[in-house]
């Protein structure tokens, strides 16, 4: 490299080949000059040494010339070969590399070896290659010395760095799949029959339930258990077959969760064995809260509880908002004599008004709790950022105001000592139920769920379970479709469906109230068919009546967003489609789950654009899906509604802006 930059310095490159015996020779000269110089500098210097040094050095310096003579001689026989075999220009110019690459060499092997006879060899043999200028020889001579000295250098350095390791390319290393290890009791729940019709047990023949209830059950027209009742149903009541102090063995009652599909029974498999547990209870106080996610949901479950505790002494009532927050507070509890007495045993919730009601409503005790159920509860563990579980836990363990009056205590749950259990305290014991129970341990963690014993009909729980999706049940009756469209014949589609064939009672469900809402007046605008809108945009009381109409067939179609998805039974329910596809797979169970319940037949229809179906055809096949089909729709099947469609878009336009400038005054 150094001998490159030294001939680039000097033109070297460009000379012509007859330009360069003529350099070569007055650099002979020129050479020879320096030699003698050196010599004579090198006599002065070593004057003051002794005679044998000074001979000795004589001997090396007569070595070095003729060295030097040898290696000129030899330099300029080179110049006169290449003249005479008039090689062309590539030949020279390799041959002139190469004698590069060889000088460097040697100039390198001088250096590591240290032998300065061969260093001042080298550089006379590059000072061949300056001018004949004596300036310029100088200059050549000092950057020649330069050069020199940092090869030396980065020997050196080279030699020194030898003790390091030199890191190389790295190669991208395969990454193993970590394996989900789901703790004991969700590994291995207690496996519940997934086929309803062939698994029905005779309400007789099922354990531990009173007389009273199986008459009730009667009377309400049940005659069998279906298989999830009768798993859960017994597995409560041993919970209370000591009492409603202790547990079975004095110690306190393992939780329950329970991972069955929608409509298969799960409300009254909670309603009956804790109907059945405080109905020997002597003072009345709230011992079971059941919290739910909507109101629709609550009032559905507050009228289950009632059927069942008609007739006896339990008092059921409901805090979710559709009274004014006095009349519940008046509701809950009386005064009298200036002592505040529970009117109610059970209590069914939302979560937004049962904290009101914890924080505002000084009457509202929670110290004699038994039972916390907790219905959809993978939804109500998403909701937990309103921290309606750890204000229930802390009103439970919360001190009474007159602690002279109360035999019983209520302390936080720890290790079991004899001072725990004298006096003994009432145990919480936790129901969860849920058609989509998330297996997330994390998320369960939240729950504080004490030994818990799970009740699953899905088979594919396993210790080493690598899938990063949850497997759900389907409902055993659903048949799914899908539906190619785009979003100009989507609602074509739907009016097909209900004008030409006929599916009706049919719950549509979309993604946003909006959406509903537009879809709604475009249906009833276009004509031929009763629909209704069910949203947040209607009163709670507008609401119920919708639902009713539609339960009695007054509505053969409900357009609806996910507040219906969840929990509503509505027996009608032969067909469901999902006109704006559902995000998440948990969506998607539960908007199916309101047909096909109780082991009866239904279908379901989603449209899909393009787009969605690679992703959305996946979800639902991990999710454990028996199988989802295409329904093909024909073009020409449209073609004799899409006059009066765009009609109807054109009046749909004028009907929004009508209501916007409504809302403005």
């Amino acid at each position: 490299m150094a001998l490159f930059m030294i001939n680039r310095y000097l033109g070297e490159e460009e000379d012509s080949e007859s330009s360069r015996e003529s350099r070569s020779r007055a650099l002979l000269a020129k050479l020879q000059e320096q030699v003698k110089a050196r010599e004579q500098q090198s006599v002065s210097n070593t004057a003051d040494e002794d005679e044998d040094h000074q001979g000795e050095k004589e001997q090396k310096k007569r070595k070095r010339e003729r060295q030097e003579t040898e290696g000129v001689q030899r330099k300029a026989k080179k110049s006169e070969n290449v003249k005479k075999t008039n090689l062309d220009n590539e030949a020279a110019s390799s041959t002139k590399k190469k004698k590069k690459h060889k000088t460097l060499s040697n100039e390198n092997e001088s250096v590591n070896t240290g032998n300065n006879d061969l260093d001042h060899e080298k550089s006379v043999e590059i000072t061949v290659t300056s001018e004949s200028d004596p300036e310029e020889s100088k200059k050549t001579e000092k950057s020649v010395d330069l050069q020199i000295g940092q090869f030396q250098a980065e020997a050196e350095t080279n030699t020194s760095q030898t003790a390091f390791h030199i890191l190389g390319g790295f190669k991208e290393k395969t990454v193993q799949k970590v394996r989900r290890v789901l703790p004991q009791w969700l590994a291995q729940p207690d496996v519940i029959q997934r086929d309803m019709k062939n698994n029905l047990i005779p309400i007789s023949q099922v354990p531990g339930i009173c007389p009273t209830l199986l008459k009730k059950l009667q009377a309400n027209g049940i005659q069998s258990f279906f298989p999830v009742q009768a798993e859960v149903i017994p597995a409560v009541l041993d919970s209370v077959s000591s009492g409603l102090l202790l547990g079975p063995g004095g110690y306190r009652p393992r939780d329950i969760c329970v991972s069955a599909p929608t409509g298969s029974g799960k409300t009254l498999a909670f309603v009956i064995p804790v109907v059945q547990a405080l109905s020997k209870r002597v003072v009345r106080e709230i011992r079971a809260l059941a919290v739910l996610p909507t109101k629709e949901l609550a009032q559905q479950v507050s009228k289950v509880f009632s059927s069942y505790t008609e007739g006896s002494s339990l008092k059921v009532v409901m805090i979710a908002g559709q009274k004014s927050f006095a009349a519940e507070r008046a509701a809950l509890s009386e005064n009298r004599g200036g002592v505040s007495h529970s009117l109610a045993d059970i209590v069914v919730a939302t979560p937004g008004r049962l904290v009101d009601h914890i924080n505002k409503n000084n009457n509202f005790s929670l110290h004699h709790l038994r039972f916390l159920i907790i219905d959809e509860a993978d939804r109500m563990i998403d909701g937990m950022h309103q921290s309606w579980l750890s204000q229930v836990t802390k009103a439970v363990y919360r001190s009474p105001v007159d602690t002279q009056t109360s035999f019983f205590r209520r302390i936080v749950p720890g290790p079991i000592t004899v001072a725990s259990l004298s006096p003994p305290q009432i145990p919480l014991q936790k129901l969860l139920f849920s058609a989509t129970l998330t297996q997330n341990p994390e998320k369960l963690q939240l729950l504080d769920l004490h030994q818990p014993r799970l009740f699953s009909s899905t088979h594919s729980c396993s210790e080493t379970s690598t899938q990063s999706q949850d497997t759900f049940n389907f409902p055993q009756g659903l048949s799914e479709y899908y539906v190619s469209c785009t979003l100009s014949n989507k609602p074509l589609i739907i009016l097909h469906f209900l004008l030409r064939l006929k599916f009706s009672p049919a719950l549509c469900f979309t993604n946003s109230r909006e959406g509903a809402h537009r879809l709604y007046l475009l249906v009833k605008l276009f004509g031929g068919v009763e629909v209704a809108e069910f949203s947040s945009r209607l009163s709670p009381s507008e609401r119920q009546k919708t639902l009713k109409d539609f339960e009695q067939g007054k509505i053969p179609l409900l357009i609806s967003t996910d507040a219906a998805a969840r929990g509503i039974d509505i027996n009608s329910v032969k067909c469901v489609i999902n006109y704006d596809a559902p995000q998440y797979i948990r969506t998607y169970i539960h908007r199916v789950g309101r047909t096909a319940r109780a082991g009866k037949a239904g279908s379901a229809f989603t449209f899909l654009l393009k787009v969605q179906e690679t992703r959305f055809l996946k979800m639902v096949s991990d999710a454990g899906s028996p199988g989802i089909k295409r329904q093909l729709v024909q073009p020409e099947s449209l073609k004799g509604m899409e006059a009066r469609y765009e009609q109807t878009l054109a009046e749909l336009g004028k009907a929004v802006k009508e209501e916007k400038a409504r809302k403005r005054f």
